[in-house]
């Protein structure tokens, strides 16, 4: 037996390798079929297989390669698969080594927008409420290009709407592979620099290609953590990203998200101006309304007359005295009855003992009686006193004794407010004990 007529089973897999490899049609292969035996592995290399009705190859994609994707691949999803064709030597099975892929009948990037959009859905992020928008922002900032008409087109309708706004543009690159990571850090910025009252993020328009850093799960994340309210203006009206979806307000262009984020200056003003009128006459119906109650109080009889306010008091004072005197009488009365029947008794008695004790009690109760009339006197006299001195209290000659005085026109009209007077008017000024005639020479209103 001629052992050297034999191959290993390593030589032959490497010789069926080496004959895969330098195969010019099988270095670039363009396969098309289904995913299957897909399981996702975070950050490693993506093993499933690529079969159609009535074959199945082995595919591997290295972690470089599948980092590039825009879209995750789904168990049963059609592709279209780039790539070349070898032999793993091991095994000895021959697979597809995939170097690029994209969803068959739609776009990657197409795809990867509804991953995306409806992940979040599912996760209700759509469903969050939105942060009010300020009604007179102080401080705005904005994410976009510093070298675009974005920031131009902001400046330019905030300085014509609401000019004492500030705008502070904070510049993102809005395009490429690196613009979404740029895009999530200045919103990290704006929302830990300072008081801003709201954030603009927006770029012009573009292809689905140039907005897709909008698209992007960490632009979307950042958004939503904001704890600033968010307007997002990305590309034209007809454009819509996932940070469209999930800002806060979403406007058409640049412009349309200045003018949300900023009142019209002009119409605050005209509306300033209707509310001032308003109050204005408000305040003059109800100054007016005031003066008819003063001039209905003015013209009262007692105001007329406050001297009639005594006549009451005085009337009540000579009942009381009168009820006084009465009551002093009656006791007396009484008092002396008691005491001619006691004398009666004693008469009729006539004992020397029952006289002296009869006598004694006699003696007392007449001190007794004396006692209660100076008490029952003195308790009325303080009270009519207190009942003059209160009645005296509110006497308007007290008032003008305490140094105060009355102020008149020559048609006795009460003046007591400065615009009631006028440079040479005769005035008359009455005191506690006269009346003194005046011509005023200056007017002066407090702290002039």
């Amino acid at each position: 037996m001629q052992r050297d007529k034999y191959l290993s089973v390593t030589a032959l897999s490497q010789y069926i390798k080496r004959k895969f490899d330098v195969d010019p049609y099988l270095g670039k292969v363009f396969l098309i079929g289904e995913i299957s035996n897909f399981r996702m592995r975070s950050n490693a290399h993506q093993y499933f297989s690529i079969k159609d009705d009535q074959a199945k190859i082995s595919a591997i994609m290295f972690k470089t390669s599948f980092s590039k994707l825009k879209f995750i691949p789904e168990e049963g999803m059609k592709v279209l698969v780039t790539g070349r064709i070898s032999v793993y030597e091991p095994s000895g099975t021959y697979q597809i080594y995939v170097e690029s892929m994209e969803p068959d009948g739609v776009g990657a990037l197409y795809q990867a927008y509804e991953q995306l959009k409806n992940q979040l859905k599912e996760q209700g992020v759509f469903d969050l409420p939105k942060k009010a928008l300020p009604k007179f922002p102080k401080r705005i900032a904005v994410i976009t290009s510093e070298s675009g008409a974005v920031i131009r087109d902001i400046i330019t309708t905030t300085m014509r709407r609401f000019p004492i706004a500030q705008i502070v543009l904070y510049p993102a690159l809005v395009q490429g592979d690196r613009a979404a990571d740029d895009i999530a850090r200045q919103i990290k910025r704006v929302n830990k620099d300072s008081d801003f009252d709201v954030l603009i993020i927006g770029r012009g328009g573009g292809s689905i290609e140039d907005l897709w850093p909008f698209n992007e799960e960490i632009v979307a994340r950042g958004i939503i953590d904001s704890k600033i309210p968010v307007i997002s203006s990305v590309g034209h009206e007809t454009d819509t990203t996932i940070a469209d979806l999930v800002a806060d307000m979403r406007a058409a262009t640049p412009t349309a998200a200045a003018e949300l984020a900023t009142p019209d200056l002009a119409q605050l003003m005209i509306q300033i101006n209707d509310y001032k009128n308003r109050v204005f006459t408000n305040l003059k119906n109800q100054i007016n309304l005031l003066e008819n109650e003063i001039q209905k109080l003015k013209s009262r009889p007692v105001m007329q007359h406050p001297e009639r306010l005594y006549d009451i008091y005085l009337q009540r004072l000579d009942q009381l005295y009168s009820q006084l005197t009465t009551n002093m009488e009656q006791s007396l009365r009484n008092y002396n009855s008691k005491l001619e029947l006691k004398r009666q008794k004693l008469l009729h008695n006539n004992p020397e003992v029952i006289v002296k004790e009869n006598y004694a009690k006699l003696n007392l109760l007449n001190e007794k009686l004396i006692s209660n009339i100076n008490v029952i006197y003195v308790n009325k006299n303080n009270h009519f006193k207190n009942t003059i001195n209160k009645l005296d209290s509110f006497s308007p000659l007290k008032t003008l004794l305490r140094g105060y005085s009355i102020v008149t026109n020559n048609d006795d009209e009460i003046l007591n407010k400065i615009s009631d007077f006028n440079v040479q008017d005769k005035i008359k000024i009455r005191i506690s004990d006269g009346e003194i005639n005046a011509t005023v020479d200056e007017v002066n209103k407090n702290g002039k």
